[in-house]
């Protein structure tokens, strides 16, 4: 099989963990987790049991669905760079067409489970975030700038306020600084990933930071950006919203962020580039748990 081209067909029988693959599980994985972080802040006791489990069903669901779709639309540049060509749509283990009826049904339920048993308010936020990344994001950012992460960005960032949304019915300016926290988080953390896959990017046109403007100014921009993120992560405890566990946390987390960005600063190396992303993904788990135990540390 050459895996430098699409495959348009595929068998006649596709396996579940065919379609498990088209959903970017780790990626659902913490936009859900970070939903949840957003309902349980949303409220000083537990959120209510209903919201708290349809509200992660539903936006869930709705990630799902726009992954799908990402896989979809990007399936021709996928099957070009060695980091994406075992998708499941460059290998041929499935249709488009069946991707698109598969997103279609879990955009669908996703709505129906959100604006039926939640808020509607919380539907019309997913849906605008679904359409953010799966569209405005794919189909257009990704290919005309090299900010495309930065202002793309904002899709991802959102699911804590719909988390907050789905148990309040409302936007809290604590939803926006946890909004704020994400979309800053975002450029250093995909920017290290886009140096270590620089060449994949350059092979299909897409202009990424490393590619259209160089390692050294991708190496300055993560360091920057991570800088931004320290101050911006004491945030919630300069505004009341945590207290000093989250201080500590912020500082302790943020601190290892920018050794990391340093680091990746004085050496482009993969590895490093690599390692620093993977403290991107430690870092966003470790500062939203602490914001959770901080939370719940005096009840």
């Amino acid at each position: 099989m050459n895996p430098n081209q699409s495959k348009e067909t595929a068998p006649s029988s596709v396996s579940w963990k065919t379609y498990l693959g088209l959903c970017k599980l780790k990626v659902v994985g913490h936009i859900v987790f970070t939903a949840v972080i957003g309902m349980f802040l949303a409220v000083p006791g537990w959120p209510p049991l209903p919201e708290l489990w349809w509200g992660s069903v539903g936006i869930g669901l709705a990630a799902a669905s726009a992954a799908a779709l990402n896989h979809l639309l990007d399936r021709e540049a996928d099957a070009a760079m060695a980091r994406t060509q075992n998708r499941p749509l460059p290998q041929g283990q499935v249709q488009p067409r069946e991707v698109i009826l598969f997103a279609a049904v879990l955009g669908l339920s996703s709505m129906l489970i959100l604006g039926l048993l939640v808020n509607v308010l919380t539907m019309i936020l997913t849906l605008l975030s679904l359409i953010g990344y799966a569209v405005i994001y794919t189909v257009y950012l990704k290919r005309a700038t090299p900010q495309n992460i930065v202002i793309g960005g904002a899709a991802g960032a959102a699911p804590p306020v719909l988390g907050w949304c789905a148990v309040t019915n409302q936007i809290h300016p604590y939803a926006l600084l946890l909004f704020l926290l994400i979309f800053v988080w975002t450029p250093p953390h995909f920017w290290a990933y886009a140096i270590a896959k620089k060449d994949d990017y350059r092979k299909v046109d897409i202009p990424m930071l490393p590619v259209t403007h160089g390692i050294e100014m991708t190496q300055l921009h993560i360091l920057l950006y991570t800088v931004l993120l320290f101050l911006v992560s004491l945030f919630p405890f300069l505004t009341g919203m945590s207290g000093l566990i989250y201080l500590i946390a912020a500082i302790g987390f943020g601190g290892g962020f920018l050794y990391h960005a340093f680091r990746l600063r004085q050496n482009a190396d993969p590895a490093l580039a690599m390692g620093t992303f993977g403290y991107s993904l430690v870092y966003l788990v470790g500062i939203f748990s602490a914001l959770l135990v901080d939370h719940y540390w005096l009840i």
